[in-house]
C-alpha cells in the first residue's frame, strides 16, 4: 500500500446484527453500493483483520478497516461545464440538471458530472459534506431532469439534509406512463431494495425500506398518461420502480420498463422544489419548465404522424 496516496479508515461497531456493507453504507456515505462491493471484492475491506463478505453480520467491537485505493474514488477536477441556476445566495444553489449529466463522480466515471461543473463556479465547495459529493444533499438519476439543491457550507448541508429526513423538503416530477393510469390519483405504498435476480436494479421487496410515492393524473393522451408524482420517501429509482410495479412504466426506461419510439430517455422531470431557506427559515418554491425532448414527446402523442 502506497501509504502517501491511499487513505485507511477505520470504525469500531456499536451495534450488533447490522451487515458490513449497510454498515459501510452508513458510516462512508461518500462510497456507493458498487464501491462497497469493489472494495470488498477486492480485499479492501477486512474486519478484525480477516476478509469476509460484504453480508457478513457484525459484532459490538468489531474493528472495521477500509483501505482505499489511491484513484478510488477519483480525484475531483473543475470542469467548465454550463449550469442552469434557477436560485442562489450566500448558502445555497439551485440548479436545474439536464438529462444526460451524471450528478457525482463514481468508479469508472470520474468526471463530467454536476460535481465537475459546480466545482468550476464554486471551487471552495470541495471541502463540503462527503469527500467526491461537495454540497450534494439528494441526487437525481443521470436521465432525470430538473431541479437540485446544492450547499455552499456545512451548515446549509446538514440544515437541508434535515428538512429532507423529516420530509418537509417538496419534491414534485412530472412523468409520462404508458396506459392510462387509475384511479386519477393515489399512493404507491410498497417498500423497495435490491432485486434479488439482478443487484444492478431495484425492485418492490419483502424487507425493503418503507416506500411511499403519491401521484395525480395531469391528463390522459392517446395510450400514455400524464402525472405529477410526489415521492414521501427517497429511495433509489423509487418513482421509476413503484409505477412499473402497478403496470405503469416510465415512458423511455429501459431498466424497469421498454424502448420508447418517441423518446430516447425515461420522461421524468423534477420541475417542482419547495424548502426552507436555511438563513431565514422562509418557504421558497421553484418550478421548472418541461426541457424541448420532453415537450416534443408530448407533441408526438397529440399530433401522431
Amino acid at each position: 500500500m502506497n501509504q502517501k496516496t491511499s487513505r485507511k479508515l477505520q470504525f469500531t461497531v456499536a451495534r450488533a446484527g447490522i451487515r458490513l456493507d449497510r454498515y459501510i453504507a452508513e458510516e462512508c456515505p461518500e462510497l456507493s453500493r458498487s464501491s462497497i462491493q469493489k472494495l470488498a471484492e477486492e480485499g479492501h475491506i477486512t474486519v478484525n483483520g480477516a476478509e469476509v463478505k460484504r453480508s457478513s453480520s457484525l459484532d459490538i467491537g468489531d474493528k472495521v478497516i477500509i483501505i482505499i485505493p489511491p484513484s478510488f474514488p477519483p480525484s475531483l477536477l473543475a470542469e467548465e461545464i454550463p449550469l442552469n441556476i434557477v436560485y442562489e445566495d450566500d448558502d445555497l444553489l439551485v440548479v436545474d440538471k439536464p438529462a444526460g449529466l451524471t450528478v457525482h463522480p463514481a468508479p469508472g466515471h470520474p468526471s463530467h458530472t454536476l460535481v465537475n461543473a459546480i466545482l468550476a463556479h464554486y471551487p471552495n465547495l470541495s471541502g463540503i459534506g462527503s469527500p467526491g459529493r461537495p454540497g450534494i444533499v439528494h441526487r437525481l438519476d443521470k436521465d432525470t431532469s430538473g431541479l437540485m439543491v446544492v450547499a455552499k457550507n456545512d451548515a446549509a448541508q446538514q440544515n437541508i439534509s434535515a428538512q429532507i429526513k423529516a420530509r418537509s423538503v417538496t419534491k414534485r416530477y412530472l412523468v409520462l406512463v404508458m396506459g392510462h393510469l387509475s384511479p386519477d390519483r393515489g399512493i404507491i405504498e410498497a417498500s423497495i431494495g435490491r432485486d434479488p435476480g439482478n443487484r444492478k436494479r431495484m425492485a418492490v421487496v419483502s424487507g425493503g425500506r418503507e416506500a411511499r410515492t403519491h401521484y395525480r393524473v395531469i391528463k390522459y393522451m392517446d395510450n400514455y398518461t400524464l402525472l405529477e408524482v410526489s415521492p414521501e420517501t427517497g429511495r433509489t429509482h423509487q418513482i421509476r420502480v413503484h409505477l412499473a410495479a402497478i403496470g405503469y412504466p416510465v415512458v423511455g426506461d429501459e431498466v424497469y420498463g421498454t424502448r420508447s419510439p418517441i423518446l430516447r430517455r425515461q420522461f421524468l422531470h423534477a420541475h417542482h422544489l419547495g424548502f426552507r431557506l436555511p438563513s431565514t427559515g422562509e418557504q421558497i418554491e421553484l418550478s421548472s419548465e418541461l426541457p424541448p425532448d420532453l415537450e416534443e414527446a408530448l407533441k408526438h402523442i397529440s399530433s401522431p404522424l
